[in-house]
């Protein structure tokens, strides 16, 4: 199938479809006129590689896993439990200091409107 039936099979766009194929997450062969050509199966490794960033993954780990994933994302495979842990350990760690930074701006932002106060009274 050519990339324009692949973009409206899977609603991922054109450019997308191209990314994806630099980034060696998506083959296709050429046709003898230099048009990519993708196997039948292609839709459904789109569909895969849509589910793993809506997941918090980056391209390089999705490169790592896409060959785990089994049953159209629904099953993680064994090789690739252990990448996702981490990540979502990656992801845990972000957040908390998240919430650390947030604490000390809220924390700035009441110091400054006590300090406001006590100016406006002497």
């Amino acid at each position: 199938m050519k990339i324009g039936e692949l973009s409206s099979r899977t609603g991922v766009s054109v450019r997308l479809l191209r990314y994806y194929e630099e980034q060696g997450l998506l083959l296709s062969q050429r046709t003898a006129g230099g048009h990519r050509s993708y196997d039948l199966c292609a839709p459904d490794v789109v569909r895969d590689i849509r589910m793993l960033p809506a997941a918090g993954l980056p391209t390089r780990t999705i490169r790592e896993v896409l060959p785990c994933v089994e049953n159209r994302g629904t099953t993680v495979g064994d090789c690739m439990a252990d990448r996702l842990r981490d990540r979502l350990t990656e992801l845990e760690t972000q957040l908390a200091d998240l919430a650390t930074t947030r604490d000390a701006l809220a924390s700035l932002l009441s110091d400054s409107a006590q300090m406001a106060a006590l100016d406006a009274v002497a």
